[in-house]
């Protein structure tokens, strides 16, 4: 949990200090984007495969290794004396991520045995995720003015010291793949260029455009390096993604929902920073105060969920989150030029919270469920990887329609283009409904034990009851 809470409050920490990097090592125009780029490209890209070599080499050695490789990454960002150096290092960062995040659910799964005690223990750690986001936006900008940009990286050293202490003697050791430990490096290569091409691609959009001979050649590029995977992975004998996992409609059904869920998520959380900044004038600190409502909403309905599904099943909860996420999302969308806190964001945000934490849950529990123990991590990496790519395309589809509608540069202008973001946001939340009605239509979490795509969890599935 620390060590997610870690990354989590990295990838957005960052955010608030990008004007004080900028001008300290002189990075060139637009340049300074890359302090964010580079560890959310390695990260995302490397999440397979970093879930992969818990399975291969054991989650518990493979954990402390990435954590002791992010700690040793931060402290170089912390120094570094160059935009050269930082960005090498944020990339460090982001293979480290890449290796502890899917390796610390892996243990998760292996700690807590699939039922209502790993729902329990995924709605906590759903919780920690918003936690985190909410610290970032909070001590961002103390942290920078008081101290330094350089102390949100070195605010990581006494974290991954804990974890390295208290680690070893906590850390349950995951199931390691019997036989033969052989990789995938082909697969390896393949999927990590096709991810990381892809969130470049939607990432990039809103500057250069969606029709841009950029954006086209690196969506096609994904898209030949996708099907390029897949029949690397039918033909390998030891794939770094075994395709049969995708005969469980279970996993299927949650990743799709878990990309929706981010899309939703984090269009609707940037629309809802730029309207609180750019209309309603607020500083960075006043915005992380007064949206810390639905983080705080995000973990209630994380935890309430986490003890319902075990009673009701993971779909009521899916279709109650998507609901929710599309209630506040429209709530949002009547957003005033003129408007307030209270008349404008807080109930939007409450119902929005609320769906946040119960999608989540539901989402990671459809996701892995049936996962067999010795594919723990590479199942938590590819729902890691699809959260990631959704993101991308929830921040890179909200921010195009926003810039497409807006009307002007005083408040009225501004606010008809981030009543077209929270409206895009909306459309992607009732997709999300949709798909968690016939996806998930008739289906329950599997009973433990039972492997991704095999008969026992397709009957189990049938359960109208998980346990």
């Amino acid at each position: 949990m620390a060590s997610f809470f870690m990354v989590i409050v990295d990838s957005q920490i960052v955010m608030l200090a990008l004007p004080a990097i900028e001008t300290e090592l002189g990075f060139a125009p637009g340049g300074v984007q890359w302090v964010m780029s580079a560890y959310l490209l390695s990260f995302g890209g490397l999440l397979m495969f970093g879930g992969r070599t818990a399975d291969l080499l054991g989650g518990r050695r493979m954990f402390l290794l990435g954590t002791a490789l992010f700690g040793v990454a931060s402290v170089f960002c912390g120094l570094a004396w160059s935009d050269e150096v930082l960005i090498t290092a944020r990339v460090v960062q982001g293979v480290a991520a890449a290796v502890m995040t899917p390796t610390a659910m892996a243990v998760l799964m292996h700690t807590f045995a699939e039922g209502p005690e790993r729902n329990k223990a995924l709605g906590i750690w759903t919780g920690v995720g918003a936690f985190g986001a909410t610290a970032a936006l909070l001590i961002g900008g103390p942290i920078t003015d008081g101290l330094g940009w350089e102390w949100i990286f070195y605010i990581n050293v006494p974290v991954v010291a804990a974890v390295l202490l208290f680690g070893p003697k906590l850390l349950r050791q995951t199931p390691v793949q019997p036989g033969r430990r052989r990789f995938d490096p082909a697969g390896a290569v393949t999927i990590t260029a096709a991810i990381a091409l892809l969130v470049y691609a939607v990432s990039e959009a809103p500057l250069v455009g969606w029709g841009s001979g950029q954006t086209v050649w690196m969506l096609i590029a994904a898209a030949v390096l996708f099907v390029l995977f897949t029949v690397i992975e039918a033909r390998s004998k030891a794939p770094l993604v075994p395709l049969r996992i995708f005969r469980s409609a279970t996993v299927v059904g949650g990743n799709i929902l878990m990309v929706i869920v981010a899309m939703a998520v984090y269009g609707g959380a940037l629309i809802t920073s730029l309207y609180a900044q750019q209309v309603l004038g607020y500083s960075a600190v006043k915005f992380g105060l007064s949206t810390a409502v639905y983080a705080v909403m995000s973990i209630i309905g994380a935890n309430v969920s986490a003890r319902l599904v075990a009673k009701v099943g993971y779909k009521p909860i899916a279709i109650t989150g998507m609901a929710l996420l599309s209630g506040g999302l429209l709530l949002l969308t009547q957003i005033d030029p003129n408007g307030g806190y209270w008349s404008d964001l807080f109930f939007g945000l409450v119902v929005f919270g609320s769906g946040i934490g119960s999608t989540n849950v539901a989402a990671s529990i459809a996701s892995l469920t049936g996962a067999r123990p010795e594919e723990s991590g590479l199942v938590s990496g590819i729902n890691n990887a699809v959260f990631q790519i959704g993101a991308a395309l929830g921040i890179a589809i909200a921010s195009s329609v926003a810039f497409a509608y807006t009307t002007g540069t005083d408040a009225a202008g501004l606010n008809d283009g981030f009543q077209a973001g929270f409206l895009a946001t909306a459309v992607f939340a009732l997709v999300g409904l949709v798909t968690a009605l016939l996806l998930l239509l008739h289906r329950s979490s599997g009973q433990p034990g039972t492997p991704a795509g095999s008969p026992q969890e397709e009957s189990a599935q049938r359960v109208p009851v998980a346990h």
